[in-house]
């Protein structure tokens, strides 16, 4: 899969990105850069147990004017509608997100119905808006997602039983803070997947049908990144240059893939993790190498260039050779942060791997795969490997 010789591509990233141990700190000047004055948090319970909501609410100070908590692992759209609905009576003009994706994805719905109304049900679709929605600052807590940087979000439709994946570039949040003590306390299971999925953005954007010269070498750094850094994190969490790398990796990979798109993982992902609850991060890394093998016969090249960001592609190897050194790798990296390699292993049903194949087939995130999927057999192929 070589670039055309007429190659032509756009290349986007808005995003201010301010990084640093303690840059929370840098919160409200933060919001008076974008001029912005009634900030309205966005979190979940499990981080306001841990005090680190308390944290952003002091960091805000006299600009915090309210604060949602009701995130769920799997955000809902009728979470988006609710936060909204009380984000609208604060009076606020700016969305602080802290948390994991399901938390940013929420604050970007949320973004929208405040600047367009309706229900978020009223503005499912890709590239809809034609003007900037309400102001955002996205803080990561877990390093994997890349949604403080990425112009998509995905919540679940509980009446469909669907995960929704939606897009605008209006949509990319205005901020990130990324500071590497927000996501000390992240548990090593959870750190590990999120770590996964950014592993898979990475990945995925190397092989995509938007691939292009820019968004490879944001992917290639991140890879390089989470091979040496996500173990670490893992196995000492309270490592903060370890931690702080991984961020890097994380929101590097969702500034490539963002442009480049992603493809097949991400498509069966959204799938399982709606119809069997698996954590979107541990779905990826289950099916990332299952993946990579389909996909093979058309990128291998791709894939060579990914062995050599993991650190083994030997000299002399081919691309075949090294795209199974690649694949290789991924499984060793999973197994090594302990986590499960079998879909079996998270609680989806061997009878319920061809509704995740036909749901898969309704997924945007399928028409960038560099091999082209048109029937739910052709997923089923990689299911059934991966179960």
């Amino acid at each position: 899969m070589a670039y055309d010789t007429d190659l032509s591509f756009i290349y986007k990233n808005p995003t201010r990105i301010v990084f640093g141990v303690n840059s929370l700190r840098d919160l409200a000047a933060e919001c008076n850069e974008l001029k912005c004055s009634k900030a309205f948090l966005v979190t979940d319970k499990g981080l306001v147990e841990a005090g680190l909501a308390e944290k952003v609410e002091a960091a805000l100070g006299k600009l915090h004017v309210g604060t949602f908590d009701e995130c769920p692992q799997d955000s809902g759209v009728h979470i988006v509608n609710q936060a909204a609905d009380i984000a609208r009576e604060k009076g606020a003009d700016i969305l602080v997100s802290l948390g994991g994706g399901s938390v940013i994805d929420t604050a970007k719905g949320v973004a929208i119905l405040l600047k367009e109304g309706g229900k978020l049900e009223d503005h499912y679709g890709l590239q809809l808006f034609t003007r900037p929605q309400t102001p955002h600052i996205a803080i990561p807590t877990t390093a994997g997602t890349g949604s403080e940087v990425t112009w998509a979000y995905v919540v679940k439709d509980w009446e469909k039983n669907q995960k929704i994946l939606c897009g605008d570039d209006h949509i990319i949040p205005n901020t990130a803070i990324l500071d590497p003590v927000l996501t000390q306390g992240l548990p090593p299971r959870i750190t590990a997947f999120t770590g996964m999925d950014a592993l898979t953005h990475a990945i995925e954007a190397i092989h995509a049908l938007q691939a292009e010269p820019i968004t490879d070498i944001m992917a290639f750094g991140a890879i390089r990144l989470i091979v040496q850094y996500l173990p670490t994190c893992v196995e000492s969490g309270d490592d903060l240059f370890a931690r702080g790398q991984q961020q890097i990796a994380a929101t590097t990979a969702g500034i490539a893939f963002s442009n480049a798109q992603i493809g097949l993982v991400h498509a069966a992902a959204h799938s399982a993790g709606a119809l069997y609850g698996v954590p979107h991060g541990l779905a990826n890394s289950i099916l990332l190498p299952h993946v990579m093998k389909y996909n093979m016969d058309e990128c291998a090249d791709r894939y060579a260039l990914v062995a050599d960001a993991m650190g083994v592609k030997e000299r002399g190897m081919g691309d075949e050779e090294a795209t199974l050194a690649a694949i290789d790798a991924v499984f060793a990296l999973s197994k090594r942060i302990g986590l499960p390699q079998k879909l079996s292993e998270v609680g989806v049903e061997e009878s319920g791997l061809g509704q995740v194949a036909e749901l898969s087939l309704s997924d945007g995130a399928i028409v960038y795969n560099p091999k082209l999927i048109y029937e739910s057999e052709q997923v089923m192929e990689v299911l059934k490997e991966a179960y």
